[in-house]
């Protein structure tokens, strides 16, 4: 038996609907789309990374949750738009990372090193900061950041 023409038609649409839809659910998330650049200035020079800005209340609560990887030249910039003492956790955050806490001029105010993946242990600015940029573990000791120096992006005073 034959199926009229635009029932089979709408049937074959429907599937492919179907399949690109279940395509999509198993895709993995690209996160590249949107990359700002950022400058890490040290006294062994400037370093460069690509970073995603989180800039709403909800891009900042969600961040790095669950993410498994991030290339090494890749980062997580969370701004705050105040200047306050600032406190994060690593909950469902696969990635071990260091955090760096910004002031509003972009001066590192404090390093968090090598912060333990899926805890709930509140890390603490330790000063005010404006934004937190987060990186790889290791990231901070192999450009050698310290406290002081500067982070160059757009969301800082010049």
């Amino acid at each position: 038996m034959s199926l009229p023409f635009p029932f089979s038609r709408v049937l074959r649409l429907f599937v492919c609907a179907l399949a690109l839809l279940a395509v999509a659910a198993v895709a993995p998330v690209r996160a590249d789309s949107g990359l700002e650049t950022l400058e890490i200035v040290t006294a062994s020079g400037v370093k460069t990374f690509q970073v995603e800005v989180m800039r709403t209340e909800s891009e900042r609560a969600r961040g790095l949750m669950f993410r498994r990887y991030m290339p090494e030249d890749r980062g997580m910039l969370f701004d705050f738009k105040i200047e306050q003492p600032v406190m994060m956790w690593m909950k469902n955050t696969y990635l071990p990372l260091d955090m760096i806490f910004v002031s509003r001029a972009g001066k590192v105010v404090s390093i968090a090193r090598d912060a333990e993946p899926m805890s709930e242990t509140i890390i603490p600015s330790g000063g005010p900061a404006y934004a937190v940029l987060e990186l790889n573990a290791g990231a901070a000791a192999r450009i050698g950041l310290k406290a002081g120096d500067q982070l160059r992006h757009a969301i800082f005073r010049r």
